[in-house]
């Protein structure tokens, strides 16, 4: 997470959204740099809205920052998940995907309260999600639209901005039989339906 004062700017770093990169290259702009622990680091808007709001609100008075965040194409983002959980130092662990295949990963994961802890990476859209108090992101981009992403942070910030891949899995040829998708569109439809939103 990264608070740009200012500005007026709450960054939340959805996991593997390209969120080292953006915080590497943004931190030395930002009045808050939470990079640790991950529970804070990965603040979801439910968590934003429980503690840091009320700390800001009370503490310096004011209630007129905005969020941003950025989202993955669904299926990209399990598959980025799946490629992390797959390196070498994630060995031996329970939540390694050494010994499984994507769609494997995935069908594990569509099991909802009942997935395995390596298919157990959370949801976008309840990272996402709205506070019934109104609290939400402001500004969302697709991961995969760069160049918007970048021209809305160097207006915001007014200065120059350039990302650098960080933290980068080894590229993997991973496809999903057609019944898997579609039965991953059903089943998680919020995520697709949010992402399909995005323009």
């Amino acid at each position: 997470m990264l608070v740009f004062w200012k500005q007026k700017l709450v960054f939340l770093s959805v996991p593997k959204t390209g969120t080292t990169a953006i915080e590497e290259a943004l931190a030395p702009s930002a009045d808050m740099v939470i990079s640790n622990p991950p529970e804070l680091k990965h603040a979801p808007v439910y968590r934003y809205n429980r503690f840091f709001r009320p700390m800001f609100e009370r503490a310096c008075k004011t209630d007129d920052l905005e969020l941003m965040a950025v989202m993955r194409e669904p299926v990209s983002w399990l598959a980025s998940w799946y490629r992390y959980r797959r390196r070498d130092f994630m060995r031996g662990h329970t939540n390694s995907t050494e010994n499984v295949s994507f769609e494997e990963f995935v069908q594990e994961y569509m099991k909802g309260d009942k997935k395995a802890a390596f298919a157990n990476v959370g949801s976008q859209a309840k990272f996402l999600e709205p506070r019934p108090n109104g609290v939400k992101v402001d500004h969302l981009f697709r991961y995969e639209d760069q160049p918007q992403l970048i021209s809305f942070l160097e207006d915001r910030l007014q200065r120059n901005v350039q990302l650098e891949r960080r933290n980068s899995s080894p590229t993997m040829p991973l496809d999903l039989p057609d019944a898997t998708l579609q039965k991953l569109r059903k089943k998680c439809a919020a995520e697709f339906d949010l992402y399909e939103s995005l323009s």
